[in-house]
């Protein structure tokens, strides 16, 4: 790695904590644990690396005790490692030549909060008139309706405890076995909500409480600290396991299978020149079956999508997600909604699967396979076709495979990762609380993805030099892992932070915050902070975030983060803007891999009618 930049002070303050040299610090602590995982062609480059930021106040941004910039930005450092390394397997001649990468962590900073950050015609995601202009995804009321969307939340129990309960974006059945109703319209109020549901959870310990989790099929899990998760069998277990793992699928017969060098340059037409210009992104013909919801996963697409990557999200009819993410994480795909129980939807997924280089799986362990598509059944495809597929695996707790995990298989989801890791502890007590508060943002989930992004791009290095089917497999607590082990913030910083954020004015005073404040309570307060703190990472626009209109939001302007990395020849960045989830379903024929649509805009804005020679 290059030298980190100079730490700069804040206006008055003393010299603050370098984020810059922090990233560094855990770029090596990926290499040293993922060194035998990914190919040495990407950790070469690591070398490589500069972490940069043009502002003034490149320091800590978040009201966090956790290195979450640090990590974040180290995770992309190596994602940027491998589009330099397919880069070079992909255009030959320029291997001699080391390329460049820098990572902005001022974007990276921002790509942790990307759901907050991300607009329509500049109304973010807790503005009520936003809701008309996407698809409405609640189909079982349980983010629209306040009082159920806090049935996801985190309640003292009654032996004196904290437990996260957790619908899975169904409240019903977890209300029902607190012994709520499923729908109060008497409450109304944040408050009056939050109490109803809290004196329900303080009537049950939390091993009652996991019976009921059990018995109603929920996400829900104690809150316990770093050391206890460690001392659990599954803590023991992910202490010893990489932040997420690569393995073909036939060992014995991988190398038989040719190596598929799915790089075709991909095409499009550019109208103001009227010629075809080549799409010079390092998985420019790599084809993405994406099967998930909500954030971790679908965040594995968007960034492959970024390197070029064709990214068709399927999603059910049939099956909620937020709505708001939409506008987010669906950037650069074409989206379908799909009914695996329904004889023709499955047949245009089967059509897909025949082209498709990656499979991106983001449900629950097992989910796909009971609908007959399991790795087992893309294993006999890929036989049958004569090349491999590169499947990718994100669930909560990982852990597959391992008799000693006791979570592995278990529901879950962002928030309930952070309590049973003891992310949520560590924000608690950085607040000056004797009890757990969930962090501001889904920022495991969205590292998480990177994290994802990561084991696709490894896997389809593998099957590029070696052939075979690659199973890549990573989790919410994994990312979780990664970064508790990488400490906290110098006691000093964490002291600058809180007398930073501590807040005028008691209506946004985060650290007036409590462990039954909601993930929106606690985001929408850290945001206000933050604008208050870190302007730059909101006033400087023009840098850090990208626009483009929309067809699929009622032709609004969709504003959202671009991409936090640069490689030298290499260009990252994305083609046509966020969709909703279904928006490209109805007609058999536009379901295909073939003929995808480009925003002229922002191909040009990303540099891609330049061209780049150099890579040819």
């Amino acid at each position: 790695m290059k030298p980190a930049q100079k730490p700069l002070p804040r206006s008055g303050s003393p010299v603050r904590y370098s984020v810059a040299r922090g990233a560094e610090e855990a770029l090596e602590r990926l290499r040293e644990t993922c060194g035998n995982v990914v190919p040495q062609e990407f950790i070469k480059y690591h070398t490589s690396v500069t972490f940069s930021s043009p502002s003034s106040n490149p320091g800590v941004v978040f009201p966090c005790p956790l290195k979450e910039q640090d990590a974040i930005a180290a995770i992309k450092a190596l994602e940027a490692c491998a589009a330099a390394a397919i880069a070079d397997l992909r255009w030959k001649g320029r291997e001699s030549v080391k390329r460049s990468i820098t990572v902005d962590l001022d974007k990276s900073a921002c790509f942790l909060m990307s759901a907050y950050l991300t607009t329509i015609d500049g109304q973010d995601k807790t503005d009520p008139d936003v809701k008309a202009k996407i698809k409405d995804t609640d189909l079982n009321r349980a983010q629209s309706i306040l009082y159920r969307r806090l049935s996801a939340n985190l309640y003292k129990t009654k032996d004196a405890r904290y437990y996260h309960i957790h619908g899975s974006l169904d409240a019903t059945a977890v209300m029902a076995s607190l012994g709520l109703r499923p729908f109060d319209p008497a409450l109304q109020s944040y408050e009056d909500c939050k109490n109803a549901i809290g004196e329900a959870v303080a009537q049950f310990t939390v091993e009652e409480l996991e019976a009921k989790n059990r018995e109603a099929k929920g996400a829900g899990i104690e809150a316990i600290s770093w050391d206890e998760f460690r001392e659990t069998k599954h803590g023991k277990v992910l202490s010893a396991e990489t932040p997420f793992s690569i393995q073909p699928q036939s060992p014995t017969d991988a190398k038989k299978r040719r190596p598929n060098f799915a790089f075709s340059e991909a095409e499009f037409p550019n109208g103001n020149q009227q010629e075809r210009v080549s799409d010079h992104r390092v998985l420019s013909g790599i084809k993405v079956l994406e099967m998930c919801r909500v954030i971790a996963g679908p965040t594995i697409g968007r960034s492959l999508a970024a390197h070029g990557a064709a990214v068709m999200k399927v999603t059910s009819p049939c099956l909620p997600d937020v709505p708001f993410f939409q506008v987010d994480v669906n950037t650069g795909k074409h989206c379908v909604d799909l009914n695996l129980k329904k004889e023709s939807d499955r047949e245009i997924l089967e059509r897909l699967l025949k082209e498709a280089d990656v499979i991106i799986d983001g449900y629950r362990h097992g989910a796909l396979k009971e609908l007959g598509y399991g790795v087992e059944k893309l294993d006999q495809m890929a036989k049958d076709r004569g090349y491999g597929f590169v499947y990718v695996a994100e669930d909560c707790f990982g852990g597959i495979g391992n008799s000693d995990a006791e979570w592995a298989g278990r529901r879950g989801w962002q928030q309930i990762a952070d309590c049973a890791t003891g992310v949520a502890w560590a924000q608690g007590k950085f607040m000056g609380l004797n009890e757990p508060v969930i962090p501001p943002f889904p920022m495991s989930d969205y590292g998480t993805g990177a994290l994802g992004c990561i084991a696709a791009m490894a896997g389809l290095y593998r099957r590029a030099t070696q052939g075979g089917t690659w199973v890549c497999r990573t989790s919410l607590c994994q990312y979780d892992v990664f970064l508790m082990n990488l400490g906290e913030l110098p006691e000093e910083e964490q002291k600058c932070l809180r007398k930073e954020h501590a807040g005028s004015f008691e209506e946004s005073d985060f650290f007036g915050l409590r462990h039954n404040d909601s993930v929106d309570e606690v985001g929408r307060r850290a945001l206000e902070s933050m604008r208050r703190n870190s302007p730059h990472i909101f006033r400087d626009k023009k840098r850090l975030m990208q626009t483009a209109r929309s067809e699929s939001f009622k032709e609004g302007v969709v504003e959202w983060p671009r991409e936090a990395i640069e490689v030298d020849g290499v260009i990252v960045g994305h083609v046509r803007p966020a969709r909703n989830n279904g928006f490209d379903s109805g007609n058999d024929d536009i379901i295909s891999w073939d003929s995808w649509e480009v925003d002229e805009k922002m191909a040009e804005e990303i540099g891609l009618f330049k061209g780049h020679p150099e890579c040819s």
